[in-house]
């Protein structure tokens, strides 16, 4: 039942039988239907996610109302605003299912017990946080430098068949293009 995410923090951390028990205590497991707000921009992020099933987006809403996608989390992938978070403070950015979803969650006082409770898991968050810098420092660099043909490929390359199972308007918009040219590109890369 719990596999998926012990596979995932025995990427970074060795735990034991009795370990790995203490660690799920910590975690509450929720379904969530789709198209469910987990965090609204301006409200605080009391948690921090791990997705089971389905997939969540974080997406940034301008002054003028139009979304932008920064990211997509389908199974295997941890998701939070970060800033809001950690410094408890309000979140920039909001955070929504696109599908029905399973996930895992945490709050900083319960992730701050796991901690004191089995230290390896200061490592595993700082390793995740690393990651996760590392993936949106190539995201930024990749809007500035990289064609919109190059995005796309890199999204297919970073999250493969997800293009299959969310709308083409999120995926347009996370690459910073149009539906009609994702439309376009999608046909001529079928060639």
């Amino acid at each position: 039942m719990h596999q998926l995410i012990l596979n995932n923090f025995a990427l970074h951390v060795a735990l034991a039988p009795h370990e790995q028990e203490q660690a799920l205590a910590f975690f509450q497991l929720r379904e969530v239907k789709k198209r469910t707000w987990l965090l609204h921009a301006g409200k605080n992020g009391r948690y921090i996610y791990f997705v089971k099933s389905g997939c969540l987006r974080m997406l940034y809403t301008d002054k003028s109302g139009e979304e932008h996608n920064i990211g997509f989390y389908p199974e295997n992938w941890w998701v939070c605003d970060i800033v809001s978070f950690f410094n408890e403070k309000p979140a920039s950015n909001a955070i929504q299912t696109l599908e029905n979803s399973e996930v895992y969650y945490i709050s900083l006082p319960q992730l701050e017990t796991l901690f004191q409770t089995i230290p390896k898991f200061e490592r595993f968050f700082r390793i995740l946080t690393q990651n996760g810098f590392e993936l949106y420092q190539r995201r930024i660099t990749s809007q500035l430098y990289k064609s919109a043909e190059e995005r796309y490929l890199e999204f297919r390359k970073c999250h493969p068949g997800l293009e299959q199972r969310i709308a083409q308007k999120h995926i347009a918009s996370y690459l910073g293009i149009t539906p009609a040219f994702l439309s376009m590109m999608r046909k001529e890369s079928r060639v």
